[in-house]
């Protein structure tokens, strides 16, 4: 700090080293830095840095110079023009700078890093540097192009393996303490005679909503959070984010991108608040909008239940599981690729713009500190998540109780809905139920098929049935049948975020119009496929 003060009281001059680059770019820098020292409106420093940016072409930039030093016309030629008649002078430059046209940014970062490792080199010295060798030869594996990918899909295989099977007995344990409270809520209510009526809405439909939702979000989340953070900890997020890079270059987006939808894995709203991590706006907001096409751990059990019953149940064994897996992955690929369609659709129309170059660092491995790890992803994640759940999750109680316990002529609201409903849910292969179960799940996708089974069970409250065979006889009486179940699975990886993540949504952007747009992109690609699905199926069978 203090040399910094002397430097900006000139007590001390700086004489920087010049980052060398490649000859071609040196002598189109030194025609386009004569071209502009011609006009005289730039500082002599600013020349050699304003050309490099003029022959990068980059639009922001070249407009923020333009208004920052209020040259919009010079001899009736903007900073564009005269990018195209310096570039037109040059001869062997021209076809060079043409050649190297989409890796101009990686060109003028590599040639700062190695000036910055020249210089480190003449000065640093290490006693011992088995560390980095160590680092590198690990990195040989991870983020090579023959075993990066899968071992990155293993790692996120295993996580969701424990998150969905370590979940299960908490997340039963929690729904039993629960049930033991609420058996002694409505003894308390009888005792003090309060009206049925009411006691039906505040037990049965605040209290039982309120608590299936942290019953079913609170354990997938305390392990899913903790174990994705041991990875952040560890230093290999960063090496996820390089090994997926490419695919999100060609959609015009970061490759920190992919870290966010690892994140919405756990959880939709954790994935949106991790999209900080993007330093571009326009990249930011693409990641924002597409985070919902990943399925969060809320709809895991839900896709799993259906596919076992459905497309894995006429095998046995160890087949079933497998081929269960695997439809399960199909759809959230098919999520994924639908993000990346759609990512690509953004950047070329709304959200116009190319992929921001930045400096992938691939920090040393580390020793995870579990303290922190254990405070980081229970405090600023699962609780924070938690706590937004919580706030919607008692009015939509509230609401989901009215709905099924109000009627007209008999009928109760939800059904009037749901018979509304039907004949566009037929059309996308479903029915009225289950397009009313996910509207009234909107805030948490893990009511969704409890909300279902209790519309096909005529009941009052929500249904919690664990056994997979008795759900699927349900299921089946229903009409439902191996289209429905696809289609279920598709709309249930692709359809409108749910409460908490909206309003993560709507603090982050600040912004209705990007939230309805999240609301709408994965919502219509659901209806869309759905539709596609419903059209062979009944072409062919």
């Amino acid at each position: 700090m203090d040399t910094i003060l002397k430097v900006c009281k000139k007590e001390i001059i700086p004489k920087p080293n010049l980052v060398k680059y490649p000859i071609f770019i040196e002598n189109a820098i030194e025609v386009v830095s004569k071209k502009l020292g011609d006009f005289k409106v730039l500082p002599p420093k600013l020349l050699r840095w304003v050309s490099l940016k003029i022959l990068d072409g980059e639009e922001k930039i070249l407009k923020s110079i333009e208004e920052h030093f209020n040259i919009f016309i010079i001899n009736n030629s903007t900073l564009q023009d005269i990018r195209k008649k310096a570039i037109n002078n040059i001869s062997m430059e021209k076809e060079k700078l043409e050649e190297n046209k989409d890796n101009f940014k990686d060109i003028i970062v590599s040639s700062i890093i190695n000036t910055a490792e020249k210089i480190s080199n003449s000065v640093c010295t290490y006693e011992n540097n088995n560390y980095s060798t160590r680092d590198r030869k690990i990195d040989k594996i991870l983020t090579s192009k023959i075993f990066g990918l899968p071992i990155m899909i293993l790692f996120l295989g295993i996580i969701f393996w424990i998150t969905i099977v370590g979940a299960n007995y908490p997340s039963q344990a929690l729904f039993s303490f629960f049930a033991w409270i609420q058996e002694k809520l409505i003894i308390g209510a009888e005792a003090i005679n309060l009206p049925d009526w009411l006691s039906s809405m505040l037990i049965s439909g605040i209290y039982q909503t309120l608590t299936w939702i942290i019953s079913v979000m609170l354990p997938p989340m305390a392990i899913f959070f903790p174990l994705f953070t041991f990875l952040e900890d560890l230093g290999y997020l960063p090496r996820i984010a390089f090994n997926t890079d490419g695919f999100f270059k060609k959609c015009s987006c970061s490759g920190k991108q992919m870290i966010t939808m690892c994140m919405g894995f756990g959880c939709n709203s954790a994935g949106v608040t991790g999209c900080k991590i993007i330093n571009s706006p326009r990249e930011k907001l693409i990641a924002i909008l597409t985070n919902n096409f990943v399925p969060c751990n809320g709809r895991f059990p839900f896709l799993i239940t259906i596919a076992s019953i459905f497309i894995a149940g006429t095998i046995n064994g160890i087949g079933s599981s497998i081929v269960s897996t695997l439809a399960v992955m199909f759809v959230i690929i098919l999520g994924i690729f639908c993000s990346l369609i759609i990512s690509k659709i953004l950047s070329k129309t709304i959200l116009k713009g190319m992929s921001s170059s930045f400096v992938l660092e691939l920090p040393p491995y580390r020793k995870p500190q579990f303290g922190k790890i254990l405070i980081r992803s229970i405090f600023d994640r699962t609780l924070f998540v938690l706590g937004r759940a919580i706030s919607v999750a008692a009015p939509a109680g509230l609401v989901i109780w009215l709905f099924t316990n109000i009627g007209i002529n008999g009928e109760s609201l939800l059904s009037i809905v749901a018979n509304f409903l039907n004949p566009f849910a037929k059309i996308l292969g479903l029915d009225g139920y289950i397009l009313t179960a996910f509207i009234f799940g909107i805030p948490a996708n893990e009511i969704v098929l409890p909300i279902i089974l209790m519309c096909y069970l005529g009941g009052n409250s929500l249904v919690n049935m664990e056994d997979s065979f008795a759900i699927g006889q349900i299921l089946i009486q229903n009409g439902w049948n191996i289209l429905t179940a696809i289609n279920v699975m598709i709309f249930t990886c692709m359809h409108f975020p749910c409460a908490t993540t909206l309003l993560t949504i709507k603090k982050e952007t600040g912004s209705l119009k990007w939230t309805a747009l999240s609301f709408l992109l994965p919502t219509i690609c659901g209806i869309v496929i759905c539709l596609f699905t419903t059209f062979v199926y009944n072409i062919f069978v």
